[in-house]
């Protein structure tokens, strides 16, 4: 698969990033400045109140550490997903968002789960399986140098910290994988994508395809036979169109002698006689 030329640079690519990992810091600032504390607004597991959570618990953190861990692989996921994953990216972020919300506050412990952490560990667990199953190498790259660098993000969706909300970090990896296998179809706007890889192409109204048999073995034959029963089919059908127009044709000419039947002709005779 081939990299699409003069491609346009997309903004959203430094926009959502930067724009996203802002409004954190903002809110943060907002709570540290006027002495507010938004902890009740993080998600609350088994609680109707708890559900607001799944909205705005991405933006409330514990403390200045928790914040500036959770900034720079925001900014780094972010940008990947928007850069290789333009169409879809937003659809991805948005829903991936708000089930990984949801479902940590159904498998979540009665205590407020708060951070977007979550949130990374869906973009961490969307770009390494889509990546790994495009088959495309710098997708597959990505994937990796993902793993590479956020790899040791592994060990914290169990149960090791009970400061930490592992059960939002689990949310988000199952969320980011069962996103991947949702869109399995949709491939990179980067690249160019072939007839044989659209969903609706069939194999059997394609003529090259047409040349394998039922094991799958190569056999051109089949090819010529149906192109010798198309020529006989077609020659058939050109011999009947001759022969309509033939008869068409003679019917033609029979009628513009009928209607030169009846024409009357008149004679006039002068004398030459002179008087």
């Amino acid at each position: 698969m081939r990299l699409k030329r003069n491609i346009p640079f997309n903004w959203s690519v430094l926009i959502v990033p930067i724009a996203f990992v802002l409004s954190l810091w903002v809110v943060f600032w907002v709570e540290i400045r006027f002495g507010i504390r938004f902890k009740n607004f993080g998600i609350f597991p088994g609680k109707v109140e708890g559900l607001w959570g799944i909205l705005t618990g991405p933006w409330i953190h514990s403390g200045l550490s928790h914040l500036s861990n959770n900034s720079l692989p925001m900014l780094f996921l972010l940008a990947a997903l928007f850069y290789f994953y333009k169409p879809i990216a937003l659809r991805v972020f948005l829903i991936g968002l708000i089930l990984t919300g949801l479902t940590t506050w159904i498998i979540g412990r009665p205590s407020w789960h708060i951070g977007a952490s979550g949130l990374i560990y869906m973009l961490l667990a969307f770009i390494f399986f889509k990546g790994i199953q495009s088959r495309i190498y710098p997708l597959v790259a990505v994937a990796l140098t993902v793993v590479f660098l956020y790899g040791g993000l592994f060990w914290y969706l169990f149960p090791l910290d009970p400061k930490i909300s592992w059960e939002g970090h689990s949310a988000g990896f199952i969320i980011g994988l069962l996103l991947a296998l949702y869109y399995r179809k949709q491939e990179s706007h980067l690249y160019e994508t072939y007839i044989w890889q659209s969903e609706d192409f069939d194999p059997n109204q394609d003529a090259f395809m047409r040349q394998f048999d039922e094991q799958g073995q190569f056999n051109p034959e089949v090819q010529d036979e149906e192109n010798q029963s198309t020529q006989e089919a077609c020659g058939v059908k050109a011999a009947d169109i001759k022969n309509r127009a033939d008869r068409e044709s003679i019917t033609e000419d029979d009628s513009k002698i009928g209607d030169n039947v009846g024409i009357k002709v008149n004679y006039t005779y002068r004398s030459n006689n002179k008087n």
